[in-house]
């Protein structure tokens, strides 16, 4: 028989993963820009790999995909690719 099914919490589930998974997303600069302003200056019109931690905050930004995992693979997290 199954355990009975509990929420969690908006809390919990923003720590979900935390220091143990990274989501890899490719975005613009622009947009990044828009989401993230206190981010230091990034070009306009550039197509980037985002590195963002488990509660989404950025962790880095790379030009190719394969920097980007890299990066989150040596940091002991495993890449999870989001669109």
């Amino acid at each position: 028989m199954n355990a009975p099914y509990k929420p969690i919490t908006e809390q919990e589930f923003a720590h979900l993963g935390e220091g143990a998974i990274a989501y890899v997303r490719q975005i613009t600069s622009d947009d990044l820009k828009a989401r993230f302003p206190g981010l230091p200056h990034l070009d306009s019109g550039l197509d980037l790999w985002a590195v963002f931690a488990a509660n989404g905050q950025p962790m880095m930004v790379a030009d190719e995909q394969a920097t980007a995992i890299s990066a989150v693979v040596n940091r002991d997290l495993r890449p999870v690719s989001i669109n």
